[in-house]
């Protein structure tokens, strides 16, 4: 019998497996959102829920706790001005797993994305998108223009 045993191992030793939490945190931190296996999504899910709970509030202890936690000063940063205050009003559930629905090529691992809540990577994205459809048009009426004259 396992007692007292909280988490999954994932096949990784335990310096092995607090380098993945903390690489994984600060990507996810970092990028608003991470592709992963399945299993590494909901292993590491809590973890990134309790360190944006840090972030809510902005004092000088609990970013300490964040640096020690996350050892990336940059992420801790984003952390407490950006996404702490996002979330300010909301108790908790602050990322969300998709699974996607393709398996890996290599290992045919179950893929999954797990993201923020309310990120903004997908406006973004469309955001980008839409200028630059907006912007060839443009390009192709000047060089059509050009030619004519």
């Amino acid at each position: 019998m396992m007692h007292n045993v909280a988490g999954k191992s994932l096949q990784r030793n335990s310096a092995h497996r607090a380098a993945l939490r903390r690489n994984f945190t600060v990507s996810l931190l970092m990028h608003e959102r991470v592709e992963t296996t399945l299993p590494k999504a909901k292993a590491l899910r809590p973890w990134v829920e309790k360190v944006i709970s840090l972030g809510k509030k902005k004092d000088l202890h609990r970013i300490r706790q964040a640096v020690a936690l996350l050892q990336d000063k940059a992420a801790v940063r984003k952390l407490f001005d950006e996404i702490g205050p996002r979330f300010a009003n909301r108790p908790g559930g602050y990322t969300r797993i998709l699974r996607l629905a393709d398996y890996r090529i290599g290992d045919g691992g179950s893929r999954a994305l797990i993201e923020l809540v309310d990120n903004k990577v997908l406006e973004k994205k469309i955001a980008a998108r839409e200028a630059a459809v907006e912007a060839a048009p443009a390009e192709g009426e000047a060089a059509t223009a050009g030619a004519n004259s």
